[in-house]
């Protein structure tokens, strides 16, 4: 099991999944996380987002102002990660297939 497993972190996720609008998203999200803390998690998403895609490193720092070193962590997660990205990836545009 992964080190992040915890009541705290269920508890957390549960609270996240009970989320029903993005206006919402944003209310709790700003409550929960500094500006900085979303903008990063938000760049990580277009950073998953633009690899997945086929983009390269170049296009993707130029599209996104991430640095290597986060497109070569989110790059990794996408390789030989849990499944996270691709998971809600394919559900953002519509290629789930369950």
């Amino acid at each position: 099991m992964a080190l992040i497993h915890s009541e705290q972190t269920d508890d957390l996720f549960r609270a996240v999944l009970s989320l029903r609008s993005v206006e919402e998203c944003y209310r709790f999200f700003e409550d929960l996380c500094t500006v900085k803390e979303v903008l990063a998690l938000s760049q990580r998403m277009e950073v998953a987002r633009l690899l997945r895609a086929g983009g390269t490193y170049h296009e993707t720092i130029a599209g996104t102002g991430a640095s290597s070193a986060t497109i070569s962590r989110v790059k990794n997660s996408l390789n030989y990660g849990a499944g996270g990205y691709k998971l809600v990836l394919e559900r953002l545009s519509g290629e789930e297939n369950t």
